[in-house]
């Protein structure tokens, strides 16, 4: 429970086709996914040349950061937001600008007072990792009226599926106001698809034209173009997944709150949970019971472990083993 993973797995659908592929991995996949995109852009109603697919949308991070940002330049990011993009921008000697969260959510007003002359990208995990939490589309209208047109900003809705809230933002409306946006999206989590490594961006013809001149020509392979396509065509499943999520949150909701232990509401499929103590020694002693989460000591949360909402089975473990290591009655027994 430590990877936000969807603990239903993938689509049937998905599956079959990849089984229906094998026979044919000896050659290569194909470097432009002309299927994979023609489907995505009718499902996303935008224009196969606003597409970019990449191994999982962490490459895409990485193809953006090496394709836009020079030397010196800077990037503006939550702190805590999703590691790899200060990792990126470091690779690349770039300047990380940490903005600090408000109420465990992105602060957008003081990011919009962050940007300089250097300012070249600003990156917006929306729902948040580790936190969970999102900025709405009142809220991301008025931030991108203080952003210059020469910035671009980067939305990673790695979790958009499991949006249920009316006020989340269609941030890629904003190819129509010709904004220097990129939107991304990937197969890893509601999809299930986490270990075949695909994941796509959305953004204007131009700049989509910038980062393939520097994606890798077979970034994406076969069985997960197939499967991701199968996917896409699953909607059924997606549904499912949802539900299920939210069922899982209710249930460690009600279970923490019995237990007074802290959280942070989550409009993801993960929450991040404050457990009062080393999150790294909890994380360990639910790893000896068989659980594994995620400490946040890297996110500089110390006291605090991000779990997965997992299956009915699984939550109700956890919550089993959490009660056994803080020494609370079970209220699983």
């Amino acid at each position: 429970m430590a990877s936000n993973e969807n603990p239903l797995g993938p689509s049937p659908k998905a599956v079959e086709a990849m089984k229906q592929a094998l026979p044919e991995v000896n050659l290569y996949p194909d470097g432009n996914a002309y299927y994979l995109k023609k489907v995505l852009a009718i499902h996303l109603r935008v224009g196969e040349g606003n597409i970019i697919l990449g191994n999982g949308s962490d490459e895409i991070i990485r193809v953006i950061v090496e394709t836009f940002l020079n030397e010196g330049e800077e990037a503006i990011m939550g702190e805590p937001a999703f590691l790899i993009y200060r990792l990126a921008v470091k690779i690349m000697k770039g300047q990380s600008r940490l903005v600090p969260l408000k109420d465990f959510t992105h602060d957008l007003e003081a990011m919009a007072r962050a940007i300089n002359e250097r300012t070249k990208l600003i990156f917006i995990a929306n729902p948040n990792n580790p936190t969970g939490t999102m900025v709405t589309v009142e809220e991301v209208d008025s931030f991108m009226k203080e952003v210059p047109e020469d910035v671009i900003v980067i939305f990673d809705e790695a979790y958009y599926e499991y949006i249920e809230r009316d006020d989340f933002p269609r941030t890629i409306d904003y190819l129509k106001e010709n904004r220097n946006v990129i939107t991304l999206r990937t197969f890893s989590k509601i999809y299930g698809l986490a270990g075949l490594r695909i994941g796509y961006g959305v953004a204007g013809e131009e700049l989509i034209r910038g980062m393939n001149r520097v994606r890798q020509p077979f970034n994406t392979n076969s069985l997960a173009q197939v499967a991701a396509l199968a996917a896409l065509g699953d909607q059924g499943h997606v549904k499912k997944s949802r539900e299920a999520n939210r069922d899982g949150k209710t249930f460690l909701y009600e279970e923490l709150d019995k237990l007074k232990i802290s959280y942070v509401p989550s409009e993801a499929n993960f929450i991040l949970v404050g457990v009062n103590e080393d999150g790294k020694v909890i994380s360990h002693k639910l790893m000896q019971e068989g659980i594994i989460v995620r400490p946040m000591g890297m996110y500089n949360l110390p006291d605090f472990i991000r779990v997965t909402v997992g299956t009915e089975e699984q939550n109700k473990k956890f919550i089993k083993a959490l009660c056994k290591i803080k020494n609370f009655k079970n209220r699983q027994d």
